[in-house]
């Protein structure tokens, strides 16, 4: 078993250089499935993670009733509305998805869609059918709590990133050894786990990191969705998907970090760590 302890030089190195005469579509275009009613923040919080990170085109999906929100409140990416049920991406979103996903680099899905029916429909449509990397958090990997023979059956590399919560809904304990878990969880499912929590592990089942950044004022709602909006831009900019997925976690907290230095750790907030997060990749 591989172990590795994170470090910025290991991080940087592991980014990928900027021809001079690049254009956006050199820098990954990454599809977010995101979003229902009364969770805006969580698609606006990831979209703009994977912006801060280097994305070059992000396109975010959310449901319709949620459209004018996203729209008014973002800028840079590109938002486009899907068919909802109610408060929910529904079914009918799968096939108008499916269309393009051909286009995309990278998957995000999960942060704040719900549980619905129709949220599935989308998150089966999207493992099903999408060759390339996806990265599920949230909602979505609650969903496949029913379903992980969706994860052991997929032939594209999906990245889980759950919390101790999660991780319990999935079938597994923490326990005393995290890192072992994190292994074993990583093994049975076929996926790249990223085990969130102090030192978090993120693992393929034969190579591990540990990641020492971060701190206790990261633990406040809308954290997670900027991590999974930095994971799915690196892997968008073609970063191998077990490396994307540490450097995400270091970013991700170091971020934290900075914010906890400066403004200290009671009032940081997601907002602040997506503005400290392109001052540790230059």
């Amino acid at each position: 078993m591989e172990l590795h302890q994170l470090n910025r030089q290991e991080i940087l190195t592991m980014l990928p250089k900027r021809s001079v005469d690049a254009h956006k579509g050199d820098f990954g275009k990454v599809l977010l499935l995101c979003g229902s009613r009364g969770y805006t923040g969580a698609a606006a919080m990831a979209a703009m993670g994977a912006l801060r990170t280097g994305a070059g085109l992000v396109y975010l999906g959310v449901p319709e009733c949620i459209y004018g929100i996203e729209a008014v409140k973002l800028n840079e990416p590109v938002v486009i509305p899907f068919p909802a049920d109610g408060d929910t991406f529904c079914e009918d979103a799968s096939g108008e998805i499916l269309k393009r996903l051909p286009a995309m680099d990278a998957v995000l899905i999960g942060c704040g869609i719900g549980q619905s029916e129709g949220s599935f429909a989308v998150l089966k449509t999207v493992l099903e059918n999408f060759k390339g990397p996806v990265v599920v958090d949230a909602d979505g990997i609650n969903l496949l709590a029913l379903h992980k023979d969706l994860l052991r059956e997929r032939t594209g590399i999906t990245i889980l990133t759950p919390h101790a919560g999660e991780f319990s809904r999935l079938g597994y304990t923490v326990g005393t050894d995290k890192t072992a878990a994190a292994v074993t969880a990583a093994r049975d499912l076929g996926c790249i786990l990223l085990l969130k929590g102090h030192h978090t592990v993120i693992t393929d089942g034969e190579t591990c990191y540990v990641n020492p950044t971060g701190n206790p004022g990261m633990a406040v709602g809308g954290s997670g969705d900027v991590l999974s909006g930095v994971i799915v831009s690196l892997l968008g900019q073609g970063i191998a998907p077990l490396q994307a997925t540490a450097a995400a976690a270091w970013l991700h907290g170091a971020a934290g970090d900075l914010c906890a230095e400066e403004i200290g750790q009671y009032g940081m907030l997601p907002t602040d760590m997506l503005l400290a997060l392109p001052r540790l990749m230059k």
